[in-house]
């Protein structure tokens, strides 16, 4: 044994104390930042779409059909009523056509259209905006998904009564109803 030389460590000096907290570091940390990550990532909700929150469907949705002027078109004498019809009077569409370059459109029948619509295609019809002035289509296109099913299920729970709007005429061709000109005029004298 002579001439070997045993090495004794000194765990209390300050180079050994870095060294153990080096090790914890290379063995811990990685393991608790992934720990941590991962919990933000189940915990992480995602942004929450504003919505009408109701007692139930129908109610969001006739409160949507209120606030977003559906009946200001959609039902006959709304204007006149000052907004005090029955709701059994509600969105049967009107005959009074609205006309302009695209040519004259009617307020459908909502009541009847969404008997032959399913709440899926409702949906999609929305989505798309593709319908004709003077119905605001882009004011729904965003509209949460949830406040499209509630207004359809308001609109069915009604059930169906009355007739189909008139068919849309094309531009140049002369309405056979009333209707609204919405073509902007220029004052005179100017």
């Amino acid at each position: 044994m002579s001439g070997m030389a045993i090495e004794t460590r000194d765990e209390s000096s300050p180079s050994a104390a870095r060294a153990r907290a080096a090790r914890w570091a290379v063995r811990w940390v990685p393991g608790a930042v992934f720990a941590v990550i991962l919990g933000c990532a189940v915990g992480a909700q995602p942004p929450a779409s504003p919505h009408v929150n109701a007692s139930s469907p129908e109610e969001a949705g006739r409160y949507l059909v209120l606030v977003g002027g559906c009946n200001d078109c959609h039902t006959p004498g709304w204007d006149r009523s000052a907004g005090k019809l029955p709701t059994s009077e509600w969105l049967t569409g009107s005959d009074v056509g609205y006309r302009g370059p695209w040519g004259t459109t009617y307020a459908e029948n909502l009541r009847l259209t969404v008997q032959v619509f399913s709440e899926d295609a409702w949906v999609a019809l929305f989505r798309a905006g593709a319908g004709r002035p003077p119905m605001p289509w882009p004011n729904y296109t965003t509209l949460d998904e949830r406040d499209l099913r509630a207004m359809y299920r308001f609109i069915r729970s009604l059930g169906p009564k009355g007739e189909r709007a008139p068919r849309a005429a094309p531009p140049g061709e002369e309405p056979k109803t009333p209707f609204i000109l919405f073509v902007p005029q220029q004052p005179a004298g100017i």
